[in-house]
């Protein structure tokens, strides 16, 4: 990009090394201070207006514990619960299971925040969860309207109004109970209706009673709603509002944290879960206590049975015989049968659960339902661990399956950990089987013998006996298994959950944690500086216009011989009409630095002739030769400007003298130079007219003719100035140096474009251009080293400078409003 290249140049004597000119940026920027201030100051009324219209943030906290197993009833014998697998464990229970979805949604349920309080605030709706001025209980049975404001308004101490204007006949509701959403219709136009409070309000939109709150009165001139959300997107939207960090390095302490705009909502949020995290907890905690209970119950009642069909057999015998004791002797064989009867039915219980263990750990997928080997005297630690392990893992998965998708790798490795476990089961299993086994056999050659000794008895007495040792066999099993019952009902209700609340959540003021205003101030400065100053920069690097001499000196090494100041006036001939204005003695300088190149030059007797030129239109080429020419012969000098404009004529107009015969019309032989030569008012100053447009001015200026033309003049006038083509659109003005004794190159300040002082260089390095000078035109001098960055843009066509339209190009028409701008530029 041409405004690329200009301004990052390269340093001659520094070998090729890219510079930027950054003092001719620190103007710009200087030049559009008043740009930078606007913005921040429109950048400091939106931040305003955001502080004043964002509602505060708030964060509070609260602590929580997670333990290992509290339970001062346990011990390795008498442990119903198991253990989660340490703290660790439970802390990554505990930090998952804040951000599921079913935890959310019992929060959400229990505090029944898909209902919303709300207050029409100056700028928003309020969210009024704690100070409502009324208490809704609901029907949670019954449909509730979704998204709509309800507007309650207080009519009086005892009687409340529901309002709501219905734009449409249909309406979106909600069964909460049951999360169930249908369609129902409703009379389109305004619902109005008055209620008692207290009252049971059933209505196609809403059911349930509503309450006063007596801490809280209506206001009159507030605007009280509630409004309905889905139950399933406000659980979402609270899914993971809850942050979970480790408090101060503690590995057994949590912070729940929260952000909101109701501090009262947040405080009962983080209460409410860290109690439903801890009750959820000692729930599963006592899932085994829980299923060990159920199985001695089953147990009881299954002895209990048959403890009375034995009570009831014992009283018939002794209806029937005569026999009510034996003697001492036969008693104490018959109690020790009675023992290793006991035995072998206390071995017969292990073996019978450890058969149902087995073949529910093979065809059963729910393993949270196991009965603990303590219910039956089972103590092995390998066997009570591998147990207590499958019950952990299998409640985990369930609950991962409320968040996890079936078939994913999480729950596919809880099921390899579960088969794993499973395996070690089964051969502890076995072993402890073949080892019951083994004791069966013994206690059987026991009770076989006693039952050899007693086989000699009376056979009233065997029966006697027999009856009596199952009596006090199931007496026996009875009183073990209502003991162990007992004990498992202590374990349980000793049982308390492993997570504690340490510091609840409450309201003490502050907490406050946004909107940060300061930081939106900041904000705004820095937005407010930094993209005017982001467009000042790329303007900067694409603006390939020049705008002061210093850009000049440094794009090129071609003197400039003066400036002309910015100066509106009706048409071109400033230096005559006001010759003591500054830019007439403008003109007198630059006649004084043309005497001086001149002087150099050895033509005694002889006209010097001036050429100006520029390098495109508009660059007021035509205002300066009339000028300078006017300056030369307002000293004495015999002058006259030759219009060799042929494409483009125009210098005719200032003089009030018709362009129909000129220099065209002398190059072809049609008349003679005295017929072309126009006398002006101007003393001492002839002008030759370009006259009409030939189909080949080129040529025309190449001719001998043109030659001869400059021959003549020479002799006859003191100065002759050339009025030529821009030399940076035709080729007319190189035809013409080499009768130029002095070149003037027009430089119209943020006009002339950077590249185009590259075509003059080259011209002139290669001797195309002799004695040339850049005159800078359109300048307005400010303190800044002369960089033209407060110079003015537009140009002031007060000048009166014709303009050269299609001739050149296509951007010199110049629209009414721009000419409206300029003209108010000026005033």
């Amino acid at each position: 990009m041409a405004g690329l290249d200009d301004d990052l140049d390269f340093d001659e004597a520094g070998g090729g090394r890219l510079t930027f000119d950054f003092q001719g940026f620190l103007f710009k920027v200087l030049h559009y201070w008043k740009l930078i201030v606007f913005c921040i100051g429109v950048g400091l009324v939106i931040a305003y207006f955001i502080n004043v219209r964002k509602q505060n943030i708030y964060r509070l906290n609260a602590l929580v514990s997670v333990e290992s197993d509290q339970n001062p009833f346990f011990t390795a014998n008498t442990s119903i619960s198991f253990n989660w697998g340490g703290v660790s464990g439970k802390l990554g229970k505990v930090m998952t299971t804040l951000g599921t979805r079913r935890h959310n949604a019992l929060v959400v349920d229990s505090l029944k925040l898909y209902m919303q309080y709300l207050k029409q605030g100056k700028y928003r709706l309020l969210d009024v969860y704690g100070s409502s001025p009324f208490l809704v209980e609901l029907d949670k049975s019954k449909p509730q309207v979704h998204g709509k404001l309800l507007e309650f308004k207080g009519v009086d101490a005892t009687s409340f109004e529901i309002i709501h204007n219905f734009q449409s006949p249909n309406i979106r509701c909600q069964i909460y109970s049951d999360r169930s959403v249908f369609n129902a219709t409703m009379e389109v136009g305004e619902f109005r209706q008055t209620f008692n409070y207290g009252e049971t309000v059933n209505l196609p939109f809403f059911n349930g009673v509503v309450l006063k709150n007596r801490f809280v009165e209506f206001n009159p001139a507030e605007q009280y709603f509630l409004r309905f959300s889905n139950f399933d997107n406000i659980v979402a939207s609270y899914q993971n509002s809850v942050a979970v960090s480790f408090f101060r390095g503690s590995s057994t302490v949590l912070s729940l944290a929260q952000a909101g705009p109701n501090k009262a909502k947040i405080v009962d949020y983080l209460n409410t879960t860290a109690a439903i995290l801890a009750e959820t907890e000692l729930r599963s905690k006592n899932l085994y206590a829980t299923n060990t209970i159920a199985f001695i119950d089953s147990s009881l009642n299954a002895v209990n049975v048959n403890l009375k069909d034995v009570n009831d057999e014992m009283n018939q015998f002794r209806k029937s015989n005569k026999v009510f004791d034996v003697s001492e002797e036969i008693a104490t064989i018959s109690g020790r049968l009675k023992e290793y009867e006991l035995q072998k039915e206390e071995e017969r219980s292990k073996l019978s659960y450890l058969n149902n263990l087995e073949t529910y750990l093979q065809n059963k997928s729910d393993y949270t339902k196991i009965a603990a080997p303590t219910s039956v005297g089972i103590d092995e630690g390998g066997l009570l661990g591998s147990i207590s392990t499958i019950t952990r893992l299998a409640i985990e998965r369930q609950n991962r399956e409320k968040t996890t998708r079936e078939g994913s790798i999480i729950l596919k490795k809880i099921d390899s950990q579960i088969d794993a476990e499973k395996n070690v089961a089964f051969e502890l299993i076995n072993s402890r089987r073949r080892s019951i086994n083994l004791q069966l056999g013994t206690i059987n050659g026991y009770i076989n013998r006693f039952e050899a000794e007693l086989a000699e008895l009376p056979e009233e007495q065997q029966e006697f006996l027999k009856i009596q040792r199952k009596l006090d066999l199931n007496q026996e099993s009875y009183n073990v298994y209502l003991a162990k019952r007992s004990e498992a009902a202590i374990v349980k209700a000793a049982n308390i959950s492993d997570i504690t609340m340490i510091d609840e959540a409450k309201d003490i003021g502050g907490g406050k944690i946004g909107p940060n205003k300061s930081l939106n101030y900041m904000m705004a400065l820095m937005v407010g500086f930094f993209v005017p100053m982001f467009i000042i920069f790329v303007r900067f690097l694409l603006d390939n216009t020049i705008h002061g001499s210093d850009e000049v000196q440094r794009l090129s090494k071609i003197p400039i011989i003066g400036v002309i100041g910015k100066y509106n006036y009706k048409n071109n001939l400033v230096a005559f009409e006001k010759p003591k204005s500054a830019v007439a003695e403008s003109f007198r300088a630059i006649r004084s630095s043309l005497q001086f190149i001149f002087s150099k030059q050895q033509q005694k007797g002889l006209g010097r002739t001036l050429m100006v030129t520029s390098s495109v239109s508009g660059e007021g080429k035509t205002f300066c030769s009339i000028n300078i020419a006017t300056v030369y012969a307002l000293s004495g000098k015999k002058t006259i400007i030759l219009g060799l404009d042929l494409r483009k004529p125009k210098i005719f107009g200032d003089f009030n003298i018709t362009n129909d015969t000129g220099v065209v019309n002398y190059l072809i032989g049609d008349t003679t130079l005295e017929e072309s030569i126009v006398q002006t008012n101007i003393p001492n100053l002839d002008v030759i007219p370009s006259g009409p447009i030939p189909p080949n001015p080129s040529e025309l200026l190449m001719g001998e003719q043109m030659e001869v033309l400059i021959a003549e003049l020479r002799q006859t006038y003191d100065m002759i100035v050339l009025d030529t083509p821009p030399l940076g659109l035709v080729t007319d003005a190189l035809e013409l140096t080499k009768y130029a004794d002095a070149t003037i190159f027009m430089i119209r300040l943020d006009y002339t474009k950077k590249g185009m002082l590259g075509l003059v260089n080259s011209k002139w390095q290669k001797g195309e251009l002799k004695n040339v000078n850049f005159l800078l035109n359109f300048y307005k001098h400010k303190s800044n080293h002369n960089y033209g960055y407060g110079y003015g843009y537009g140009y002031g066509y007060g000048y009166g400078y014709g303009t050269y339209g299609n001739a050149y190009h296509e951007n010199d028409k110049v629209s009414v409003l721009k000419r409206v701008k300029r003209f108010l530029k000026r005033l």
